[in-house]
């Protein structure tokens, strides 16, 4: 039987056909048609039959490779297809691949700075909110940003407090006309990388200060979120629910704590759940999904998760049920005796883990200092 052919996906980088490799040659020459950005694609030599990708190209990416149906068809990426590139916008559409890589941008930079891959962070926003750098922001790391816009990133790192860490563009890399310049002030093109050296506020992933949230006291606070996270148990690429989110802290500091790691927050007041989508976006996870309506119902459509906190709407007829039928992990707080006993009651249908937490803060009283307790909160955890 003969082995349906894959579509050869081609790296290509700022120097364009002079930079390909014999194999990424081949493939290009034997192509009936070659896709790419119109800058690619005027690289290659005469005589290749080419043309250049719509835009936007992915609303219309699926018609353009059905009109060559039967026809060998080579795409061109910049650089790795695999490094938010077309690459892997096509695995995940379910086309069959194969990938002839060119040296990356990300890598040249890392050349031309003299660092290695395991002392920085990568963060793309091709595609994305330049906000997503926020998570990776800390004193002293090293950061390549691709595909930002000079002028958001500069505003953003000025906003967050990383107003005198060192930005340097690296544009065109590979090409003739490569330049690396002080990334503050030089205005670069499309085809740039920017390198950052933080000096800021240390903010950590997790364990974030209560002050960090947005909120209008309906907030999961810090030593309370602590222990939900603790149970709850993130894996880098798993999915939360985070049902009655209130200022959404749960699933922000579960979406920190990896940058696989994937939370919808459920939350059935409209500010409330505005609320959420800023602070995300201010703590460097601009992903997050709000949905605003009311649990169980809003829970319906959404896709299946690996863990469910319910922070509110505990005493909602058949929410805790319907988060339990998904048989993800699930834990629930509730600071009623009405909440309290709905928990007691699975605790004592399921098992699992029931506890109550108790925080007293120490503050002025008087001339001496007291205690002052919080709220006891019940908390059972399914696992």
């Amino acid at each position: 039987m003969r082995e349906k052919s894959r579509l050869p996906v081609v790296g290509i980088g700022a120097d364009g056909w002079a930079g390909l490799a014999e194999r990424a040659r081949k493939a290009v020459l034997e192509a009936d048609v070659v896709l790419g950005a119109p800058r690619q694609l005027a690289t290659l030599p005469e005589g290749v039959r080419t043309q250049a990708w719509p835009s936007p190209l992915l609303p219309a990416l699926d018609d353009v490779l059905a009109e060559h149906a039967g026809r060998r068809v080579c795409v061109l990426a910049s650089g790795d297809p695999l490094l938010s590139g077309i690459g892997t916008t096509l695995r995940d559409r379910g086309h069959e691949i194969e990938v002839l890589p060119a040296v990356s941008s990300e890598t040249l930079a890392r050349a031309r700075l003299g660092w290695s891959f395991e002392e920085i962070e990568v963060v793309t926003v091709v595609g994305r909110a330049v906000d997503r750098v926020t998570r990776v922001l800390a004193p002293r790391r090293k950061v390549l940003v691709l595909g930002a816009n000079a002028a958001g990133l500069r505003e953003l790192l000025r906003t967050r407090g990383y107003g005198e860490s060192t930005l340097t563009s690296l544009e065109n890399l590979g090409a003739e006309d490569e330049r690396i310049e002080d990334g503050w002030t030089h205005v670069p093109g499309p085809l740039t990388v920017f390198a950052l050296v933080c000096a800021g506020p240390a903010l950590p992933l997790t364990g974030l200060p209560d002050s960090a949230f947005e909120h209008d006291g309906q907030l999961t606070k810090r030593d309370v979120r602590a222990s939900a996270l603790a149970h709850l148990a993130p894996v880098p690429g798993e999915l939360l629910w985070d049902v009655g989110a209130g200022a959404g802290s749960v699933g922000i500091e579960w979406s920190r704590a990896h940058p696989l790691n994937r939370a919808i927050a459920i939350e059935r007041d409209p500010a409330r759940a505005e609320r959420i989508t800023r602070n995300a976006a201010t703590l460097g996870v601009p992903e997050l999904r709000v949905v605003t309506g009311p649990a169980p119902d809003a829970l319906a459509t959404l896709p299946h998760p690996d863990a469910v906190f319910i922070g509110g709407g505990l005493t909602v007829p058949g929410l805790l049920d319907a988060c339990l039928a998904t048989g993800a992990r699930v834990v629930a707080h509730g600071v009623t005796l009405e909440a309290e006993q709905i928990l007691a009651n699975a605790y004592a249908s399921r098992g699992g883990e029931l506890t109550r937490i108790a925080v007293d803060h120490a503050q002025p009283l008087g001339g001496f200092t007291g205690w002052t307790p919080s709220r006891t909160v019940t908390s059972w955890s399914s696992r």
